[in-house]
């Protein structure tokens, strides 16, 4: 493929000039019992020995064409050999919800395999991240700790973190005097379930905190908009204070805008370069340690936060009303 895309031209020159391919797969999952769809942003000049890679999840109710059509993420890439995977999800977040969706079935088991196979990709976690918007940003690092040997990096812009600690509908007054897009209980419990189930549990990711491994190392830029709304911007707090409390690289900023994409927009730029920075520093690290998962990439860490409860600490200053 490297080949084909590179033509006469230097890598050096294409990095420089070209913009990125977009490229559409389409294959049937067996997680979700659908055809899934599955866009690519192919760099002009792969690396020979595996570019990096960063998968972006979308927001509430948006689609993979969110990124392209809605952002100037291409325009960002310019110079860069990084892919970009977008899956889509709809109003689904990325994890095995309540109702029985298993998107995190299908990221994990069905999805990077599928990107491993079909392009020059790196094959070591510490060149790929995971990122998104709102209910994206949020599943990026659900699954960055769940499967750490994965990804190294994550970026979240308006992170929605506390879905699994919502109660009721917080948004109930401002869903009354403006058009605003957060789900309803209904809607919301159709992914969580009730307050207090077992998808909740499974995902909070405060308790993945407190259970993570000492060995694995993780890297994450977040940023929340000053205009947006209360709740979202208290639970990115919330989350920056217990990432510096598990001792995590972090790089937390509160600028300007709303829980829109325009906010996202804007965003883009610098948690790109954050991704690039933190690869940098990363392959210069010593190798993993410990056995391999999924994609070579070392064993999802799933069954220590399955088995572990440990309550939330009040250090952290969350409110149960808190919500995604």
């Amino acid at each position: 493929m490297g080949a084909d895309v590179a033509g006469s031209h230097s890598p050096s020159e294409l990095r420089g000039s070209a913009r990125h391919e977009l490229i559409t797969l389409q294959r049937p999952s067996l997680a979700l019992g659908t055809d899934k769809r599955v866009d690519v942003l192919v760099p002009p000049a792969p690396r020979q020995d595996g570019s990096p890679v960063l998968v972006l999840l979308h927001g509430y109710g948006g689609t993979r064409r969110t990124w392209t059509d809605q952002t100037r993420l291409v325009d960002h890439l310019r110079g860069s050999d990084l892919f970009v995977v977008m899956p889509e999800s709809g109003r689904r977040w990325f994890i095995n919800d309540h109702a029985g969706h298993r998107y995190e079935d299908y990221l994990i088991d069905e999805l990077i395999p599928l990107i491993r196979r079909s392009f020059p990709v790196a094959a070591d976690g510490r060149s790929w991240a995971i990122g998104g918007f709102s209910m994206g940003g949020a599943s990026a690092l659900i699954q960055a700790l769940r499967h750490p040997r994965l990804f190294s990096t994550v970026v979240s812009h308006a992170g929605a973190f506390e879905g699994p600690l919502r109660r009721g509908d917080p948004y109930a007054a401002i869903r009354r005097e403006s058009d605003c897009l957060m789900p309803s209980t209904q809607v919301h419990e159709r992914v969580w379930g009730p307050y207090g189930s077992s998808t909740r549990s499974t995902y909070n990711p405060y308790r993945m905190l407190l259970s993570r491994r000492s060995d694995t190392h993780l890297s994450v830029y977040a940023d929340v908009g000053t205009g947006d709304y209360r709740r979202i911007i208290e639970m990115n707090r919330n989350v920056a204070a217990a990432l510096r409390t598990a001792g995590i690289d972090l790089e937390y900023q509160e600028r300007d805008g709303g829980h829109d994409l325009s906010f996202l927009d804007e965003a883009l730029e610098r948690s790109l370069d954050f991704v690039s920075e933190r690869f940098r520093r990363a392959v210069s690290a010593p190798d993993h340690d410990g056995d391999t998962g999924p994609g070579g990439q070392g064993p999802a860490q799933t069954g220590d936060v399955r088995r572990q409860d440990p309550s939330p600490t009040p250090a952290l200053g969350r409110s149960s009303s808190l919500r995604s």
